[in-house]
């Protein structure tokens, strides 16, 4: 048989108003029903534990344990007795035998008892296959077997989204912040012990899931941990690359390995489950050969009038380039300088700024566009276009606000 916890006694509450036939008979039954919780008969859980009734449902991530009985229900006794238990997936036999040695003889009416125990690591069909083997008095070797099959379901959905953050300016090398969406797709309430994100050996994490108040620092979900089922939680980490790494690469291409995430959660009376995600990949944003990128930008500018800007552009690729610089006008936004200057050389993975000046004739909210940078050694010319954007007012809407 399995083994799991006995649940808390439910009851249908029969109840009726006081001016029905049955008047207060009912009620009067229910508080004197000792399985019900006193004060709360209506309630459908009472006080009282009952043994499980059949072999209930079983979640990835939990563990499935099982008491198994050999009998002799004969008059003889029998010799060599073994007792194996082996647990089949649908990828492979695991052998769950606490001892493999045979057992010398065992006498009429009693027994060999084992219990087993697993943590269950896949879903779908399984399969607890019981084999036993003996020899009779008369030095007849026999063997049997039982099959004792179920199903192992899914106790949560879990989604994963990334997003690049460029907060750093001053390195190449970005934030990453995951958001981890855990669905309880169960039937009954879950209490979630643990959420953890172990990052990969290039990152080091922060997890933005607690606030301070008064001092103390609680989860943002409050006091109560509990999922309901069907309800879904949000669960946001931030991954910075390791400064060996940073410095090493310059810029992280390409997928890399983020981490895997680990779910430790607990149900009815505190039977523990525990889930632990594949390693999660993320595909590094590609920025090509020269990543241009803003440093300072004005959020409003007045109609007319010069506004500046810093830019900050990186070598990323593997060889030194030779930029110039020049610069397009728009129908809204004009830029002031020289176009076509040479820029010097570029080393790969290094960066430089450049302070520019723009200036809006179109009021609105306007795009900054029409930066081009060419590569001499190469003849390669690379177009950057809404590359941000500004409010533009006139001077009397400046001075009202």
């Amino acid at each position: 048989m399995r083994l799991t916890k006995p649940t808390l006694f439910t009851n249908i509450p029969v109840t009726c108003e006081e001016k029905d036939l049955p008047g207060d008979l009912f009620n009067q039954l229910m508080r004197e029903d000792p399985s019900t919780v006193n004060g709360a008969e209506t309630l459908m859980l009472g006080e009282m534990l009952t043994l499980p009734q059949n072999f209930g449902n079983i979640f990835l991530g939990e563990t499935f344990s099982s008491y198994i009985s050999v009998h002799n229900d004969s008059n003889q006794v029998v010799k060599d007795i073994l007792v194996k238990a082996d647990l089949q997936t649908s990828s492979q036999r695991l052998n769950l035998s606490a001892s493999n040695a045979a057992v010398a003889e065992l006498k009429p009416d009693c027994c060999i008892d084992d219990v087993i125990h697993h943590e269950v690591k896949e879903i779908g069909t399984h399969i607890l296959v019981c084999a036993v083997s003996y020899t009779t008095q008369g030095g007849e070797k026999m063997y049997f077997r039982k099959f004792f099959k179920f199903q192992v379901l899914k106790p949560l959905d879990v989604k994963t989204k990334f997003y690049n953050a460029e907060s750093d300016l001053s390195s190449v090398t970005d934030e990453v912040f995951l958001e981890a969406q855990i669905q309880n797709i169960t039937t009954s309430p879950m209490f979630m012990e643990k959420v953890s994100l172990e990052p990969s050996i290039m990152y080091n994490v922060a997890e933005l899931n607690s606030v301070t108040q008064a001092g103390e620092c609680v989860t943002t979900f409050g006091s109560r941990t509990y999922l309901q089922p069907m309800d879904t939680r949000q669960y946001l980490y931030c991954l910075k690359p390791k400064k060996e790494f940073a410095e090493k690469a310059g810029i992280i291409k390409g997928v890399t390995v983020i981490g895997k995430l680990d779910i430790v959660w607990k149900t009815n009376l505190g039977e523990r489950g525990r889930l632990q995600t594949s390693q999660l990949q993320r595909m590094a944003p590609g920025y090509g050969d020269v990543r241009l990128s803003l440093e300072a930008i004005p959020d409003t500018v007045i109609l007319e009038e010069p506004f500046h800007i810093t830019c900050k552009i990186t070598n990323c690729s593997e060889r030194t380039m030779d930029l110039v610089l020049e610069m397009c006008n728009t129908n809204s936004i004009h830029w002031c300088g020289i176009s076509g200057r040479q820029l010097g050389k570029l080393h790969p993975s290094s960066c430089l700024c450049l302070a520019l000046t723009l200036l809006s004739s179109v009021q609105g909210l306007q795009s900054v566009s029409g930066l081009r940078l060419t590569d001499t050694f190469l003849k390669r010319t690379y177009e950057y276009d809404d590359i941000a954007q500004v409010c533009v007012v006139s001077s009397a809407t400046k001075v009202e606000s």
